[in-house]
C-alpha cells in the first residue's frame, strides 16, 4: 500500500479533522472522498481508490468525518457530517486551479455527500457512489431516496450486485427516475466490492473503482 498524499487539517465546525491531499502533475479533476460508517479514511480501499485515481491524473482529498477523527464508532448526524463535507469541499477548492470538482462517497459518505448538495451546503462538478445504502440491511421499505430527485447533478452509482444495502430492483427503479445519473452493476460483488471466491486486497478493491471514475468524471466535464 502507498500513500503519496499531504496530510493536513481541515477546519470545520466541529473541530479540526484529518485528510490526505495528492496532486500529479497534469490534474484535470479532483475528487473529494468520503469514508463509509465503519472505517476512515486510511482504510486500504479508500487508499487505493485514490492512489489509482492518482495514477489516472486525478487529483484527490480524503478526510475523516468529526466521529471517526474523535474515535468514536457512531456516524454523526446529518448536518455535523454535512458541515464537514462541506468543508472538506472547500479545503480541496482552494488547493485546486479551477478544475472540476466532484464528491464520492463510500456509502453514508456518498448519502452525505448527496444530502449535502440537496441543502445547498456545497457545490460540486457530480456525485459518485460507491455502494450507495438505499436502505438498511433487510428493511428495503426503508428506502433513503426523497433527496435524490431534486439533484441536477451527474451522478455515478458504482454497486453490487450482492449489495445488501441496496437491492438491486429497488436501485434500478430509483436511478430510472434520475435522468443525469448513470447506474454500474458489479456482478457478484457485495456492499464491500468483494467477489466471492476471488481473493483480493481491499486496496486492490478500491483501486479498481478508480477508472470508471475517472471515465464518468471527464465524459461528464
Amino acid at each position: 500500500m502507498t500513500d503519496h498524499g499531504e496530510r493536513l487539517s481541515i477546519p470545520t465546525p466541529s473541530g479540526p479533522v484529518s485528510g490526505v491531499y495528492a496532486r500529479p502533475d497534469g490534474a484535470d479533476a479532483t475528487v473529494v472522498v468520503a469514508h463509509g460508517a465503519g472505517a476512515g479514511m486510511d482504510h486500504p480501499f479508500m487508499v487505493g481508490y485514490c492512489d489509482a485515481l492518482n495514477g489516472l491524473g486525478v487529483a484527490t482529498l480524503r478526510f475523516n468525518f468529526a466521529y471517526m477523527e474523535s474515535g468514536s464508532r457512531v456516524p454523526d448526524r446529518p448536518p455535523k457530517a454535512i458541515a464537514v463535507w462541506a468543508a472538506a469541499v472547500e479545503e480541496a477548492r482552494r488547493r485546486s486551479s479551477g478544475e472540476p470538482l466532484w464528491a464520492a462517497g463510500k456509502s453514508f459518505g456518498g448519502r452525505m455527500a448527496s444530502m449535502a448538495c440537496a441543502d445547498g451546503a456545497m457545490a460540486t462538478a457530480g456525485l459518485v457512489f460507491l455502494g450507495y445504502p438505499l436502505h438498511p440491511v433487510g428493511k428495503p421499505e426503508k428506502i433513503r431516496d426523497e433527496h435524490l430527485y431534486g439533484l441536477g447533478l451527474p451522478m455515478l452509482f458504482l454497486q453490487g450486485t450482492r449489495d445488501t444495502l441496496a437491492t438491486r430492483e429497488l436501485l434500478d427503479a430509483v436511478v430510472a427516475k434520475l435522468p443525469t445519473a448513470t447506474l454500474t452493476w458489479f456482478e457478484g460483488a457485495d456492499h464491500s466490492f468483494a467477489l466471492k471466491g476471488v481473493k483480493r486486497t481491499p486496496y486492490a478493491i478500491g483501486a479498481s473503482l478508480a477508472a470508471p471514475t475517472a471515465e464518468f468524471v471527464r465524459r461528464k466535464a
